[in-house]
């Protein structure tokens, strides 16, 4: 697809999403989400006044995608920076971020009231999941006086949102402590406590079993862990293995408490998760209590194309319940 064909795709989704335009540009969305709206190598997200532009093309083509970025920066004129990440480039720069117009990207945003701090070249990704958006405003609602762990925290968004909303401790732990150390950054903004032993970096497995050997237990456990990972101590598969996950924290939720679970596999149909769901609830000591869906914005106003799998019940491949926890005896 040559950019005159593209440009009536961009255009329709810049209109598709005028409710977000405030008038501080201080919130994060998805602008264009390429693989429902007609352009599959192709994904554009906004922080702020900063343009994220994700180049998914095997073979990326810069002068092209300085077309993208010249014509959304003519449409949203408020732009001050824009960052192309290349899932094929050949140096982590070109993954992580080259900076195609502006000085420096946005390092915070405002959502639901609550400031997070970014670093959008950290990562491919840019820190900070738009997917999730209203799973943080649910737990800004609920989390008051309730203690929270918040595993494979990554920069602590989920975490942050529970402390901003009142929640009474909140543990967030992640292999990196880069990204644990932006998630004190945010705690920063937002005028909140940072106590030490509540940011843990290390590897899930032996933090949960630590935990289990002294017996700590939450009111919430999150659970949204990556789509595929690997250390020495164990292994992280979301297409087959969120089941044993699940077991693993369950001894860590208080009677009464609520699992958090997240599956972002894409080869995983929706119907494929709610039986992994239903089997771990046979037991009667979890129950689903509600299916988060992903915004609107994130998946296309305007779908063109069809999702991998079908993710019925859920709204998106990023597949989030609320599940309920009793405790035996």
């Amino acid at each position: 697809m040559d950019f005159d064909s593209l440009r009536p795709l961009l255009d329709q989704a810049i209109a598709s999403r005028r409710n977000f335009y405030e008038t501080s540009h201080e919130e994060a969305f998805r602008l264009f989400n390429g693989f429902y709206e007609g352009y599959p190598d192709l994904a554009l997200d906004i922080y702020g006044r900063t343009l994220v532009i994700y180049d998914f093309a095997e073979q990326p083509k810069k002068e092209f995608i300085l077309e993208i970025a010249a014509h959304v920066r003519s449409s949203l004129n408020w732009l001050r920076a824009c960052l192309w990440k290349s899932r094929s480039g050949k140096t982590r720069p070109e993954q992580s971020g080259v900076l195609l117009f502006g000085e420096e990207p946005e390092r915070k945003i405002n959502e639901h009231g609550i400031w997070f701090a970014l670093d959008l070249t950290m990562n491919q990704d840019a820190g900070f999941y738009l997917d999730t958006r209203n799973l943080r405003k649910w737990i800004l609602v609920n989390a008051h006086g309730k203690s929270v762990f918040n595993s494979f925290a990554y920069t602590g968004s989920l975490g942050i949102a529970a402390a901003a909303g009142g929640a009474a401790n909140v543990v967030q732990t992640d292999l990196n402590r880069s990204f644990l150390n932006l998630a004190k950054d945010s705690h920063s903004l937002n005028n909140l406590p940072i106590h030490k032993n509540d940011f843990i970096p290390g590897d899930f497995f032996p933090v949960v079993a630590q935990m289990k050997s002294t017996k700590r237990t939450f009111d919430w456990v999150i659970l949204d862990p990556p789509f595929f990972s690997a250390t020495t101590r164990g292994k992280i598969d979301m297409l087959h293995g969120s089941e044993r996950l699940i077991n693993k924290v369950r001894p860590l939720i208080n009677d009464g408490g609520i699992l958090i679970a997240i599956n972002n596999a894409v080869y995983l149909s929706g119907r494929g998760y709610l039986q992994t769901l239903e089997s771990v609830c046979k037991d009667g000591y979890l129950s689903i209590r509600e299916l988060i869906p992903v915004p609107e914005d994130f998946i296309g106003y305007q779908q063109i194309g069809m999702p991998i799998t079908d993710p019925a019940p859920f709204n998106h491949s990023t597949k989030i319940a609320v599940l309920d926890v009793r405790r035996k005896g």
